[in-house]
C-alpha cells in the first residue's frame, strides 16, 4: 500500500549544506504519462548543490525537491495506458532521470525518462547512471559529434561526469585525455581508460595537449570549468574541433580572442539538461538503451561510487561534493 505521506529532504529557502533537513510531505500522485517510483537510492549532483544554494531554481512545473536521478521499483502508473504500452509494470526495477524530487521516498517520473536496471547491476549502481549518461550522451556524442579515431579531452575527469565521459569516449573508439587535481585522481582516470591525465595544478594543459597530439590539438573538449579555460580550450582544439560547455565552475565570463574560432573552423556549443523537454529526454533514453546499455552489459561503462550516505545525512553528502575531494559518484541510500 502506498502511504499518503513520505520522508524527504527539505532545503527551505536555500543556503549552505546545513539548511537541509529531514521533512515529511505528501506522496506525489503520478500524472498521465508518469510512473511513481519507490526510491532505493538517489544520486548527488552539482545541480542539486546549486539548487540548494539558491542559484539554480527548478524549471516551471518541476518538483521543488532536490534530486535528479534515482533507482527503485515502480509502485503506481499514471491514469492512462502510456506506461503499460511502453512495457512497464508495477514491481519493475528501474533507474530514472527525474525532473526533481529524487531526495525522497517516492518520486513521480515521466515514462520516457525511465530505464531498466542494466544486466549485472544492482540498484545502487543503477542510480548512479542516469544524470551522467544523459549528460555525456547529449553533449559528447550528439552535440560534440565524437567519432571513432578522434581525440577527446574532458576537464575534471575524476568527477562522476568526467569518469563517465572517459568510459563512453573510449567505448566510442576515441583517444581520451583528461585534467585532474592530483595523483590519486589521475590514477582513477587512467584506470577508467584515459590515455593520459594532466595535473592542472602543476602542468599547463594547453602545452601538454600540444605535446600529446603533435601540436594538432584535440577534436572534442567537454568543459565544466569556464572562466579562463574557455580561451585555453580554443587554443587546444584541432581544425574543425568542437568545444562543448556544460557548466561554469570558474564563472561564465572571460576575455577571449575568437580568431581561432574562424581560422580553425571551430564549433563552440553547450547545453543544460534539466530544462529540456520530456520528448527530448525520452529520445535520449531510447538512444541510451539502444547504444549504451549493451556496452554497460559488456562492462565497458560502469559507475565509480565514492561514498554512500543515508538520506538523513544529505548535508554531509553535499559538503563532500563541494569539497571536490571525491572520485566518482556520491550517493544517498533512501530505502
Amino acid at each position: 500500500m502506498i502511504p499518503d505521506q513520505m520522508t524527504h529532504i527539505a532545503h527551505g529557502s536555500g543556503g549552505p549544506a546545513y539548511v537541509m533537513t529531514i521533512a515529511t510531505g505528501p506522496v506525489p500522485v503520478p500524472q498521465p504519462g508518469e510512473v511513481l517510483i519507490r526510491v532505493a537510492y538517489a544520486g548527488v549532483n552539482r545541480p542539486d548543490v546549486a539548487q540548494r544554494a539558491g542559484s539554480y531554481p527548478p524549471p516551471p512545473g518541476a518538483s521543488p525537491l532536490l534530486g535528479l536521478e534515482v533507482s527503485g521499483r515502480i509502485v503506481a502508473l499514471g491514469d492512462d495506458s502510456e506506461a503499460g504500452d511502453a512495457g512497464w509494470a508495477i514491481g519493475d526495477e528501474v533507474c530514472a532521470l527525474c525532473n526533481g524530487g529524487g531526495y525522497a521516498q517516492y518520486v513521480a517520473v515521466p515514462v520516457g525518462q525511465i530505464l531498466p536496471v542494466p544486466d549485472g547491476m544492482d540498484l545502487l549502481q543503477a542510480a548512479a547512471l542516469p544524470e551522467n549518461l544523459f549528460t555525456v550522451w547529449t553533449n559528447v556524442i550528439e552535440r560534440g559529434r565524437l567519432k571513432a579515431g578522434e581525440t577527446f579531452l574532458v576537464h575534471g575527469g575524476s568527477s562522476g561526469i568526467g569518469l563517465t565521459a572517459i568510459q563512453m569516449a573510449k567505448a566510442w573508439g576515441a583517444t581520451v585525455y583528461t585534467t585532474v587535481g592530483g595523483d590519486d585522481k589521475a590514477q582513477a582516470c587512467l584506470a577508467a581508460g584515459a590515455d593520459a591525465a594532466i595535473l592542472y595544478k602543476t602542468q599547463d594543459f594547453v602545452a601538454e595537449i600540444a605535446a600529446l597530439t603533435g601540436k594538432r590539438g584535440v577534436d572534442v573538449i567537454l568543459d565544466m570549468v569556464g572562466g579562463d579555460y574557455i580561451a585555453r580550450n580554443l587554443r587546444s582544439l584541432a581544425l574543425d574541433g568542437r568545444l562543448v560547455q556544460i557548466a561554469f565552475l570558474q564563472g561564465p565570463k572571460a576575455q577571449v580572442d575568437f580568431t581561432a574560432l574562424m581560422t580553425k573552423r571551430l564549433t563552440y556549443t553547450g547545453s543544460t539538461l534539466r530544462p529540456r523537454s520530456a520528448s527530448d529526454k525520452a529520445a535520449m533514453a531510447r538512444d541510451l538503451r539502444a547504444q549504451i546499455w549493451p556496452r554497460i552489459a559488456r562492462g565497458e561503462i560502469k559507475p565509480v561510487i565514492h561514498e554512500v550516505f543515508d538520506l538523513a545525512d544529505a548535508a554531509a553528502a553535499h559538503a563532500l561534493m563541494e569539497s571536490s575531494t571525491h572520485i566518482g559518484k556520491i550517493m544517498l541510500k533512501v530505502d
